[in-house]
């Protein structure tokens, strides 16, 4: 598996560093920090062009620069990194510009087989979708973001599944509020839950919603074979039919100390933007972590 995680300063992305190593950790996964750091003007590229031929350190940082530094730091007190790397010190000197607006640190990892730092500079929205799209990552891991225009164009554009760290509490017990359905996004929703439970040791909750009180065969169907394969993975699941709004229903539930994990929807963008979609809506709505599968 391959994991990205998106982080965007030194203020306010700390939680989203901290869940997303522990992820990575937990599940072994090849591992990938990126910040997506102001564009580059065309005056300030030749001066970060510059200073990379004549330096071996950058006296001149690119945008962005500063937060891969932090990350590091991070790495190295939390001993994901191995030692002798650390003690070198965040290696500027070894940032490899792929692009013009891409570089790229290699680690030694000690906890995960493959650990970058990526420093992109644009649009975010852009450079994450084009990030996913040329390495083909699994999984995304973002912060929670109060722009409801950004939580749409992330769910809705990046080819990835996406962790979004919402009020995350790692001395919170949580377990895994797992939305079922008869729609084509369960299955794999299903598969990744289990993937979940089984990296933090936690249970789940299989919840199956109705706007009245009669399930068709195709959610019962769907919820048991959900329950089949916990089962069968060692996994501690409890089945719930509920009956009322969906999008109501499951953050009521969720609370404060559930990971929500759902199939994504399969709307078109534009039918998105102006409808909504159940996962979009949960996003905005709920008060805990929310992992939407692709």
């Amino acid at each position: 598996m391959k994991i990205l995680i998106a982080v965007s300063s030194k203020e306010y992305s700390g939680p989203t560093l901290d869940v997303g190593m522990n992820i990575a950790r937990a599940l072994k996964a090849s591992t990938t920090i990126v910040d997506v750091g102001q564009k580059i003007s065309e005056f300030s590229a030749k001066d970060v062009s510059l200073a990379n031929e004549l330096m071996e350190s950058w006296d001149l940082d690119r945008p962005g620069v500063d937060v891969l530094e932090w990350a590091y730091t991070y790495l190295a007190e939390n001993k994901f990194i191995e030692p002798q790397t650390i003690e070198a010190g965040f290696p500027k000197n070894l940032l490899v510009e792929s692009r013009s607006n891409r570089a790229e640190v290699y680690l030694k990892g000690s906890v995960v087989e493959n650990l970058n730092l990526i420093l992109r500079n644009g649009d975010i929205i852009e450079e994450l979708r084009d990030e996913v799209h040329t390495h083909n990552y699994d999984v995304t891991i973002i912060g929670g973001s109060g722009k409801r225009s950004m939580g749409h164009d992330l769910i809705q554009y990046i080819d990835s599944s996406i962790f979004i760290v919402n009020n995350f509490n790692l001395k919170q017990n949580y377990r895994i509020l797992l939305a079922v359905d008869d729609s084509s996004g369960t299955a794999k929703a299903v598969q990744y839950g289990v993937r979940v439970a089984q990296a933090f040791g936690i249970d789940v909750d299989l919840v199956t919603i109705s706007r009245d009180d009669h399930f068709g065969e195709g959610y019962k169907k769907a919820s048991a074979r959900a329950a089949k394969l916990m089962r069968r993975s060692g996994v501690a699941a409890e089945t719930l039919f509920k009956v009322g709004e969906p999008v109501k229903t499951i953050v009521e539930i969720a609370g404060n100390n559930h990971i929500i994990i759902m199939g994504a929807s399969s709307q078109s963008p534009i039918a998105k933007f102006f409808m909504g979609s159940k996962p979009l809506n949960v996003i905005e709505a709920c008060n805990c972590p929310v992992l939407i599968v692709k």
